[in-house]
């Protein structure tokens, strides 16, 4: 339809879009220029993931098994990350362990104030052989959490700094860990 006034000139209202815009179609402008973002405009805040390929670089989730087989074979590992249950879990694998331990100390007649003398060396030889793979499991841990793994030894202050790691460490896995903390080695994930 066209205006009264001007038969050759098309109607705007109600009628098709200004024709610059009725043009652009596939993502191409009037000129055939790609349809782009305003080159300063600012990364969506929203956005799920800050990877421009869409990609979820969180680790993996692991069950029980797994995680005591990864613990071992990233014995002294202390780049990259390790996932909230695969700390957890050997968390608890320790917990577990210490518990036979004093099965076997209280079943030789030991108390704690004096125990048997296989039960102290148990004891040890499982504290010196897994001191070094819990502090790596820790530090990969709170990289996870996008934190250095320095934050570790705030652990040393009694109490408070119990309660400050343990915040870090109960924490959900940041999307942009991988960015800081995936570098060369990387620990074993099968």
């Amino acid at each position: 339809m066209t205006q009264p006034n001007h038969p050759q000139q098309p109607d705007y209202f109600g009628g098709p879009e200004w024709p610059s815009e009725s043009h652009a179609q596939g993502g191409f402008d009037q000129f055939g220029q790609p349809v782009t973002a305003h080159p300063y405009q600012a990364p969506d805040p929203y956005s799920n993931h800050s990877d421009p390929s869409g990609e979820d670089h969180r680790r993996p989730h692991v069950d029980f098994g797994r995680a005591v087989k990864l613990f071992f074979k990233n014995y002294a590992v202390f780049n990259g990350r390790a996932s909230r249950s695969e700390y957890w879990w050997i968390f608890l694998f320790s917990i577990l362990v210490e518990m036979i331990l004093n099965a076997i100390n209280f079943a030789m007649d030991g108390t704690p104030n004096d125990p048997a003398r296989l039960y102290a060396v148990l004891s040890t030889i499982w504290f010196l052989g897994t001191l070094i793979p819990s502090i790596a499991i820790g530090v990969r841990r709170l990289h996870d959490t996008n934190h250095t793994g320095w934050w570790l030894l705030i652990s040393l202050i009694p109490v408070i700094g119990w309660i400050w790691v343990l915040v870090y460490l109960v924490q959900d896995s940041d999307e942009n860990a991988w960015q800081s903390y995936d570098k060369e080695p990387l620990p074993v994930t099968e």
